[in-house]
Parts: C-alpha cells; structure tokens; sequence
C-alpha cells in the first residue's frame, strides 16, 4: 500500500505552528507495512482541497487528512469532502450525542448551532468515532482509494489513529512486513562512520536498506527490511545488526529509536549509583535540560549552575578571580574550576563544565569563536579527578552549542563505562 499524508491550514503554510502529525501519522502507517508515498500541506481553501483529492484519486491507496474540521466558517474541509463525493451532510446521531454531552455536561454550558454541526458527515463515511474531541473522523472510498480525514488538534488525531484508523487499515488489507532497526553511534561523523562499515553495507542483503541520520555529534543508522516472512526479517536484521557492532562497537550507544545518549547515561548512572550535576556557560543549561527530560532522572541528576555570567562563576562556583584574570573565562582552568566547583556545591559523583565563545561575536574572552573547554570532575582521586578537552566547533551558534552538549555527553559515557 501507499499512503500520502495531507496536513489543512494557513497556519502550518506561513509557519504560524510545525506540522508534527504528519510525523506520526507516517511513523503509524509505516510500522503497519504501509509505503509513505508524499508528506504534504496545503491551504485551507476549497479549491486547494478539491484540487489535491483529485490528484491523489488512484494514484495511491490511502490518503489521510488532519485540518479543517473545526466549528469555524474557515475550516471547510468536510463540506469540501461531501461536495467530491456528490453527496450530502447528514447528522450522526450518536456524535450529536457525544457533542452535546461534553458541551453541557463537561463545560456546564448550552450547546450552540455551531457545536451541533460538528455531528455533520457525508452520509457515505464511515464514523470514525472521537471519544476526546467533538470532530469524528470520517473514512470514505472512491475507487482505488480511501480517504480519511481527521481532525487537526494533535492529541485528538493521535487517539483517532491509534483507535480507529490503524485497527481498521490493517482488518481490510493485507500489508507487507517492514523492520526497523536503529542503532545510535556517538563520537564520530557520518563520512567517517560511512568509511569504517563501507564493507558491511555493500554486503547487505537487497531486502535490507541502510539510511543515515546524523545530527550534531550522533549518527542514527536505520536498518529496515521489508517482505512477507516476519520472522525471516527480523533474524536478518538481527544478524546483520551484530556483524555491524563487531566493527563499531567502540561508538555504539543503543540500539532502538528513542535509545537516545540521554537514556543511556541515565542508566548507566542509575545502574552504578552514580549521581552528577552541570555547570554550563556556553551551553545555557542545555546540557541539564536534556537529562533532566528523562522519566526518573531525579534519581541521578542533583542540579545545575547556569553560570553564564562571570561574577556567578566566582560568586557560586567560587572559580577564583584571579584565574580568570589570568586565562580568561573561556579556558581550560576555568573550565576545571566549574566543574569541581560544582561537584563540591552539589556533592556529586560527576559534574560536567562548559565553557566558550558560541558566537557569533567574541565576548569576555580573547579565545576563537567556537572555542570550547569542556572540563568533567569524576570521583576518583588526582590526577584522574578531572578531564578536560578543548574544542573548536566552528559556526553559527547553534551548532557550537549542540556539538559541545553532545561531546559533554560523550565524555561521561566514556568515564562511566570504565566502571565495568
């Protein structure tokens, strides 16, 4: 099957709000054996809609819409839906119902004409049943095609997906199996990580693909495997996965999708005990943001300085002002200080420091922008209570920033697994 996704609305157009359904929505359909053909949006206008169901008609077998359901005269989507198939609005009386009883029951007030008609749908559609919002979504077919369309609000959307749309995509068709495999890589760069597995890849069976996807500091290679043998997939990528680790296994730091290095560190430090905090300049509290986005991370995560101004780095890390006088904030003996000022002021295990120029001007320092001193204090006694490394990260500001939190990252992993 081939699906396209269409997202409705002059908002997500003019970068009023990012479309994240459309991402779920394909990530549904393709965990299901559903090919994602097009990703698209379009204005809310009539003639923009029937113009795009035109040119889908038969060209792929799904089609799902989020947008345009709403109560207002500016979401036209479902007169738009009835009007292509040369049918009528009719009011479903079980969603009249629904309506009625979040409006007067749950919001204690009078329903309106206008919450009436959102039980309004093509007498030819399937219901597709919103339990947490009062748009339903609509399942329609004309020829080789189904429509669907659902409303734009992202938590009704997912329920509808989730409920009704996935359940019913895979009871009426049979759909290939796909796999997927993600394995995260940390520390290297694409074309670096490209070279030491071109050997591997080349050896990849033709039913298994390899896709890279880097960001600052990380690699994610995805595996995925497509066929009729659910089993046979899921043995090949299983073989293939650990032929990869024997290779790079000295930069492997999880093998799922939401393995990220966040997580694993979060388990490493619950595993061994472990606690840390931050001290962050040039990071702005990045670093603390990230690991703190963690389910449990209070387990292990004590705090964090944000010292972006000098004075707070002698005031409450207690870096001496004469050091900085000497070498300038953005140093490596500044860095050192922050960092077992740090573990000292919160009393943990580990504490990370950053410091540097991001950009895209120089600030209370002489150093290059880009430069950053990442220093990280440990609980083990001198010389190998502290580590830290100078970088330069280049430009603009946003990729210094991102690269020096995922080499922070790095630089614990690596201290950590030393526990072993």
């Amino acid at each position: 099957m081939k699906a396209t996704v269409v997202t409705i609305g002059d908002e997500i157009l003019i970068g009023q709000i990012i479309d994240t359904n459309s991402a779920f929505i394909a990530k549904s359909l393709d965990k299901i054996g559903i090919d994602i053909h097009e990703v698209i949006s379009i204005s809310d206008s009539r003639e923009h809609i029937l113009e795009t169901l035109e040119r889908l008609q038969n060209q792929v077998d799904l089609v799902i819409f989020t947008g345009g359901l709403g109560p207002t005269k500016d979401d036209v989507t479902k007169k738009t839906l009835s009007d292509y198939f040369e049918d009528q609005l009719v009011v479903d009386e079980k969603v009249l119902a629904h309506v009625t009883e979040l409006i007067e029951g749950f919001y204690k007030r009078p329903i309106s004409q206008i919450n009436k008609d959102q039980a309004l749908v093509p007498s030819k559609a399937t219901v597709l049943f919103n339990n947490v919002g009062t748009a339903p979504g609509m399942w329609l077919k004309k020829e080789n095609t189904v429509f669907v369309s659902l409303p734009g609000v992202p938590y009704e959307m997912q329920y509808l997906v989730e409920n009704r749309v996935v359940p019913k995509v895979i009871e009426e068709y049979k759909r290939p199996f796909i796999i997927h495999k993600t394995i995260l890589t940390y520390g290297q760069g694409e074309s670096l990580v490209a070279e030491r597995i071109e050997n591997w890849e080349n050896n990849l069976p033709e039913f298994i693909k390899l896709a890279y996807l880097p960001s600052p500091g990380r690699v994610r290679l995805r595996l995925s495997a497509r066929g009729t043998d659910e089993q046979f997939l899921k043995k090949a990528i299983e073989e293939n996965t650990d032929s990869l680790s024997k290779i790079i296994g000295d930069i492997i730091v999880g093998y799922d999708e939401n393995e990220t290095i966040e997580v694993v560190l979060g388990r490493l430090l619950t595993k061994n005990k472990m606690t840390i905090a931050t001290a962050e300049s040039c990071t702005g509290g990045k670093i603390a943001q990230m690991m703190t986005s963690i389910p449990g991370s209070s387990a292990y995560f004590k705090g964090s300085v944000v010292s972006y101004a000098t004075e707070v780095k002698v005031e409450v890390l207690k870096v001496p002002q004469e050091l900085i006088d000497a070498h300038s904030v953005v140093s490596r003996e500044v860095a050192i200080e922050m960092a077992l000022g740090a573990q000292k002021l919160l009393k943990t295990d580990y504490a990370i420091a950053t410091t540097g120029n991001a950009g895209p001007e120089k600030g209370d320092s002489p150093a290059e922008v880009g430069t950053v001193f990442i220093a990280l204090a440990t609980p083990y006694p001198a010389p190998d209570n502290i580590i830290c490394e100078e970088f330069n990260f280049g430009q603009p500001r946003e990729k210094v920033i991102d690269r020096a939190v995922g080499k922070a990252f790095e630089m614990l992993q690596k201290e950590i697994l030393k526990i072993r």
